[in-house]
């Protein structure tokens, strides 16, 4: 990735995104994601080498979700950002166990635990370690099937 590339990406990250607030609006985003090829980007893992499509992208989606919805027990979202609700190029989502401050406008505001791309991501530093049990809960994903 070149330099301009990477600069563009990270102006995109930090550009401006629209919560998710109900789940309902979040099943129609995973909707619209899983009909496209998307770039699955866990910070604090290597970045992805290609994109994703068809059942490995659904199935992925898919445990994102479950994780989503057994680790954030409120009735609404909220740890969701889509840079486009109607046509997503780019959506942030949040940890649960690790939101930080996920709006915040702060020179070093947190950082989404995942980043679904229509075009391939830059690094994002972290700057806390990924836990133990959620990099093992994911990697089933991942690396097990």
């Amino acid at each position: 990735m070149s330099s301009a590339e990477s600069e563009a990406f990270r102006a995109r990250l930090g550009g401006s995104f629209s919560g998710i607030l109900k789940w309902e609006a979040l099943d129609a985003l995973w909707g619209k994601v899983k009909t496209g090829q998307w770039y699955f980007y866990q910070l604090g893992e290597a970045l992805p080498e290609k994109p994703l499509s068809g059942d490995e992208l659904a199935m992925r989606i898919d445990a994102l979700d479950t994780l989503l919805h057994h680790d954030h027990e409120y009735h609404y979202c909220g740890i969701v950002y889509a840079d486009d609700v109607e046509s997503p190029a780019l959506i942030k989502v949040y940890d649960p166990n690790n939101i930080g401050s996920s709006c915040s406008r702060s020179d070093t505001p947190s950082p989404p635990g995942w980043i679904l791309s229509t075009v391939p991501p830059s690094p994002v530093e972290i700057f806390v370690p990924v836990p133990g049990n959620r990099r093992r809960w994911w990697q089933r994903y991942f690396h097990g099937k």
